[in-house]
C-alpha cells in the first residue's frame, strides 16, 4: 500500500508529467477503441478485387468478339493478362479463407474466455476500470520515494491526480472513484498513468497492472477482448485471474 504526500516543487513537477502521460494514454486508448474499420476495409478490398476480376472477364469477352481478325490480340499479352488475373483470383480466395480461419480461431478463444466472466482479473494496461465505485492498480517503483498518479476520463480530462509515498518494489494503490473535488464519479473506463524516479534520479513512466472483474468478452479487430465493466482490454494483456 502507499500513502499520500504533501505538495512540493518536486512533487508538482512529477504530477505534471503524470497528467501529461495520462492524457497521452487516453488518446491512445481512444484511438484503439475507434479502430473498428479494419475488418470492413478488408472485406471491401476483397470485394473490389473480385469485382475487378469479373469486369476483366467481361471486357476480355467483348474484346474477343470485336477484335480485328487481321490484327488479333497478341498471344503473349493475352496469356500474361490471364495469368495475372488468375493470380488475383487465387489471392482473393486465399484471403477469404484466412479471414474465415481467423474468425474461427477468435470464436474458439471467446468460447474459452466465457469461463472468465465473474472472475477477478489483472492486466498490464493503462485502462483503469472503475467498478462498484472502486478501482485498484499496482506498479513497481525502482526506488522508494514520491510517485505521481493521474487519472483521466474517456475525454482525456484529468479527474484525479495524487502524489504518494511508494516503497521500492511492488506497490498497490486503490482509487475510491472520487475526483479531485471529492465528487463520486460514475463507474466506467478511465485511463491511468504513473510517474516515478529511477535510481539515477530521472523521471520514468511506471507500467501499471490493473485489477477488475470480468463482465463479458467481445471480438475486436486485433483479437478477443475482455470487458471489465465499460473498460475493454485485449485478452493478450491479461496477467492472471482468480475466482474472487
Amino acid at each position: 500500500m502507499v500513502t499520500s504526500v504533501g505538495t512540493t516543487t518536486g512533487t508538482t513537477s512529477l504530477l505534471s508529467q503524470a497528467i501529461s502521460a495520462a492524457k497521452s494514454n487516453a488518446a491512445t486508448n481512444a484511438a484503439a477503441a475507434s479502430n473498428t474499420t479494419t475488418s470492413s476495409s478488408s472485406s471491401s478490398s476483397l470485394s473490389s478485387l473480385g469485382g475487378n476480376f469479373n469486369q476483366f472477364l467481361t471486357l476480355l469477352t467483348t474484346q474477343l468478339q470485336h477484335q480485328d481478325p487481321s490484327n488479333p490480340t497478341s498471344t503473349d499479352s493475352f496469356t500474361a493478362e490471364l495469368a495475372q488475373f488468375a493470380g488475383v483470383q487465387q489471392q482473393v480466395e486465399t484471403n477469404t479463407n484466412l479471414t474465415s480461419l481467423i474468425s474461427a480461431t477468435q470464436d474458439n478463444q471467446m468460447a474459452s474466455a466465457v469461463s472468465l466472466i465473474g472472475k477477478t482479473t489483472t492486466a498490464s494496461t493503462s485502462s483503469l476500470p472503475l467498478q462498484s465505485g472502486s478501482a485498484s492498480l499496482s506498479f513497481t517503483a525502482p526506488q522508494a520515494g514520491d510517485v505521481a498518479i493521474a487519472i483521466t476520463d474517456s475525454t482525456g480530462t484529468v479527474v484525479k491526480s495524487e502524489t504518494v509515498d511508494a516503497s521500492v518494489g511492488t506497490n498497490t494503490w486503490t482509487w475510491d472513484g472520487k475526483n479531485n473535488s471529492g465528487t463520486q464519479l460514475n463507474n466506467g473506463a478511465y485511463t491511468v498513468a504513473v510517474e516515478g524516479n529511477s535510481t539515477d534520479g530521472t523521471t520514468v513512466a511506471l507500467p501499471t497492472t490493473v485489477t477488475g472483474t470480468v463482465t463479458g468478452v467481445s471480438k475486436g479487430t486485433s483479437g478477443v477482448n475482455i470487458d471489465m465493466g465499460s473498460a475493454t482490454i485485449n485478452m493478450s494483456d491479461l496477467t492472471g485471474f482468480s475466482s474472487t
